[in-house]
């Protein structure tokens, strides 16, 4: 079968899918899918817990193969994937749609699981990484086939099957990834409905995979409110939270890396990453020069009247304080100079304005091209500042500095799970950086980036007196 699939054979794919499911709402549990994609969530979790079942017989040859149909798959269709994404979802920049698809290739598989043995006098013990069963995932719209193709790399890896509530804004995409990758496994390994998909994915669905008994882990890359949910459901849960990244740029940075490496982060996806850079917060020694560094680098300035409106548009008041409207969320820096009544160049790659530290922009997570700069007196206040605006949310922090005291006295008072030095933010996964890269990173519950032990119990396993042989 040829893994490259043209626009109108993906198109296709969705069409005849949730046509399908359109008219089966009423379908019995454990019906027949389309591959893998059900109307309900129930079913979809039973369903999922046969796949599993299957794929336990195919062994750890079974998973590797099926780690190698979604990595080969997704990064041969990124193109198109990632056209029909963005077209879907009308967020963030098609370029970065496509390149997120072409480097999941690089989440970690089933070579993380390996063992681990000891030898002694008293005979050996065996750890094994064991997997959990069925998995139920809920996934977001900013990054919706890249986080289910990288979710069933590490939970496949790791012996599961997986089920997923899509975001409703991603589904078709989440639908026509999910139906692709089952029919290349059932060809190659027989195994059906190893991914399961609900499709028409809702709050209900939601509660039913929480709810079911074919579902023991429950993995939330989501807003507060799934996370809360999936929490109180009384299974294991490993959810991802809100982030704020901070970036502290001091006098002893090179201010043009600082700028490039910030914009570099700041910019990709038009900032719909979670880990990227969302306020900066510079010393008044290096503000000048940083931030005439961040316009020679493709950063566009607002004045402070254009800043006024943007905000407008931007955020309302919401119970004392701001709450995000979501019309403007990964728009690019030129829409967002429109809405701010400003003119700027279509080679424009970010925007940037000068704020104070209570600034709505500084203080709410706003997933969008426009960073604001904070100028502080010294790097004692930029620390006190960033800790404020991250919120204790333990997500991602960024430092741009020569100083090692410094990034160990910011390491320490933010305490977040990603913490990047001199690069940017996407260095933090592997891009650019040392490590693996991931789509999940649990900082609510505290598991970090995930990769395929994430979903694993460790399983013990003693022989007393025998087979130690030294």
């Amino acid at each position: 079968m040829n893994l490259n699939l043209d626009e109108e054979s993906i198109r296709s794919i969705v069409r005849d899918v949730l046509g399908k499911m359109n008219g089966s709402a009423a379908a019995a549990p454990r019906a027949r899918s389309e591959n893998g994609i059900f109307p309900d969530g129930a079913t979809a979790a039973a369903a999922a817990r046969e796949g599993y079942a299957q794929l336990c017989k195919g062994g750890i040859a079974a998973r590797r193969e099926v780690v190698d149909i979604v990595k080969s798959m997704t990064v041969s269709n990124a193109k198109q994937w990632g056209t029909f994404e963005y077209e879907e979802t009308k967020i963030g920049r098609l370029e970065d749609k496509i390149g997120k698809l072409e480097i999941v290739k690089l989440v970690p598989g089933v070579e993380w699981i390996a063992p681990d043995a000891y030898s002694g006098d008293n005979g050996i013990m065996l750890e094994e990484y064991a997997p959990y069963g069925v998995i139920g995932a809920i996934t977001p719209v900013t990054h919706s086939i890249p986080t289910i193709a990288g979710n069933i790399i590490n939970m496949v890896a790791a012996g599961n099957a997986v089920v997923f509530n899509p975001h409703p804004g991603g589904v078709k995409s989440a639908v026509m990834a999910i139906s692709a990758f089952n029919a290349e496994i059932e060809r190659r390994l027989g195994i059906r409905n190893l991914i399961c998909c609900v499709g028409n994915p809702t709050l209900e669905s939601f509660d039913a995979i929480c709810k079911s008994g074919d579902v023991a882990v429950m993995c939330i890359t989501g807003g507060p409110g799934v996370v809360k949910a999936a929490m109180k459901s009384g299974k294991k849960s490993i959810c991802a939270g809100p982030g704020n990244p901070p970036v502290i740029v001091d006098e002893t940075a090179d201010p043009g890396k600082a700028a490039s490496d910030i914009i570099a982060g700041g910019a990709f996806d038009n900032n719909l990453l979670c880990i990227g850079e969302k306020e900066i917060f510079v010393t008044e020694r290096a503000a000048s020069n940083f931030m005439r560094e961040l316009e020679n680098c493709g950063a566009e300035r607002l004045s402070p009247s254009a800043l006024d409106r943007l905000t407008g548009e931007v955020f309302e008041s919401k119970n004392g304080g701001y709450a995000l409207r979501r019309a403007l969320v990964g728009k690019d820096p030129q829409v967002l100079a429109r809405a701010a009544g400003a003119n700027v160049s279509a080679k424009a790659k970010m925007l940037f304005a000068e704020t104070d530290a209570e600034h709505p922009f500084v203080v709410e997570e706003q997933m969008m091209p426009m960073v604001p700069v904070v100028v502080v007196k010294n790097f004692e206040e930029a620390v006190a500042a960033a800790a404020k605006a991250e919120r204790n949310y333990r997500h991602s922090a960024i430092i741009h500095s020569l100083d090692v005291t410094r990034m160990t006295e910011m390491a320490r008072v933010l305490n977040t799970t990603l913490f990047v030095k001199n690069g940017p933010s996407t260095a933090g996964l592997g891009l650019g950086g040392e490590g693996y890269l991931s789509y999940s990173i649990a900082t609510a519950t505290g598991e970090g980036i995930s990769n395929p032990k994430t979903f694993t119990r460790r399983r013990r396993c003693v022989m007393v007196g025998n087979l130690n042989i030294f």
